[in-house]
């Protein structure tokens, strides 16, 4: 089968898919297809038969260390000749020519659901989940306020547009300790916990280098579950605990910085709980054959919901790897099932 695995993109988020995008192809290569890794912002400058790059990655293999920093994008489009499009050259028209596209885009136009409708306006197979629940999921206002209306746990928050809101007034309602974030960013980037208002304006700063529109969020003190979907069923629940500080960019991804449990070492009860609520999420959101979920449990087992991932992480690092190992789903199992649920709902 020819299977581009798509990665990269102009997103913050893009060391960390291209990260994810080289373990993919790796595997899918040694599951006997040809594989293409391919940039979403960068394209391909080919002008022959695509037939030939997918031949030619027979040989290939991919490596890829998440920097312990974002990514500088600005300095990316200086140095790539398409600027601000983000859609490459030709990455269409190769995608059209393979068996299915594998998305291993985290954050921007690969998650937010716009890339998810052109692929269907152009009738292209992908992975994941569809422009829809990509929609709802990415934006964090959406997804917290269905999540209320659904009488599913989310801490407390309110929106605040830098673009026509008063700074003054950020904390009104939420109060500190406090969370502050871009809308609609991943992999905590633009994220800071504020514990006193001198932290306040470098929190705002660090957020709004990202968007401009920012969820400030209630600090809910407890412990960290993530608990992953995958074709409809809960996969064991995983632990999260920084050995410093909260689950930021770093720790999320420099190797030893992180302790992971799975299966999660709490009760059967809270086991089954967080695992009714992940489905709940995933399908009130309207997700796909896999997603991610997070929560914050607090001392008294109360489940606070925090987020939905369409696309989450397949880095050395990432967590819904690390559920199905606990079920026996290798790693290359994991990538070849997941396109087996795309070539079936496709």
């Amino acid at each position: 089968m020819k299977i581009v695995v798509l990665a990269g993109g102009l997103s913050p988020e893009r060391d960390v898919s291209l990260s994810s995008g080289c373990l993919i192809a790796n595997a899918l290569l040694e599951n006997g297809h040809k594989v293409l890794l391919l940039d979403l912002y960068k394209g391909l400058n080919f002008d022959n038969d695509f037939d030939e790059l997918f031949l030619n990655s027979e040989i290939k293999r991919y490596q890829y260390s998440v920097p312990k920093h974002e990514p500088d994008l600005d300095k990316l489009m200086l140095e790539a000749d398409n600027g601000k499009a983000l859609i490459g050259k030709n990455v269409i028209k190769i995608c059209r020519s393979a068996d299915v596209v594998f998305l291993a885009l985290h954050g921007s136009i690969g998650e937010n659901g716009q890339l998810q409708a052109v692929f269907d306006s152009f009738g292209i197979c992908y992975t994941g989940t569809g422009y829809i629940g990509s929609l709802l999921a990415m934006d964090k206002a959406l997804s917290k306020e269905l999540m209320r209306f659904n009488k599913l746990p989310t801490p407390d928050w309110k929106i605040f547009d830098l673009r026509k809101d008063y700074v003054d007034y950020i904390l009104d309602g939420i109060g500190l300790p406090c969370v502050i974030k871009p809308c609609s960013c991943g992999s905590s980037i633009g994220v800071s916990i504020v514990k006193n208002e001198n932290e306040l304006s470098k929190a705002i700063e660090y957020a709004k280098k990202y968007e401009n529109r920012l969820l400030i969020e209630k600090v809910i003190e407890g412990r960290e579950f993530s608990v992953g979907i995958l074709n409809g069923k809960a996969l064991p629940v995983i632990e999260i605990i920084p050995n410093i500080g909260f689950y930021d960019y770093k720790n999320k991804y420099q190797p030893g910085l992180t302790k992971e449990i799975c299966p999660a070492q709490i009760s059967q009860r809270l086991t089954q709980k967080l695992q009714d609520q992940a489905l709940k999420v995933h399908e009130i959101l309207r997700l796909g054959d896999y997603s991610r979920i997070d929560f914050i449990v607090d001392d008294k087992d109360n489940v606070y919901c925090l987020e939905a991932n369409t696309l989450p992480g397949m880095t050395p690092t990432s967590l819904l790897p690390q559920e199905a190992n606990a079920i026996g789903l290798s790693y290359n199992e994991l990538c070849e099932k997941i396109v087996s649920l795309a070539l079936r709902r496709n």
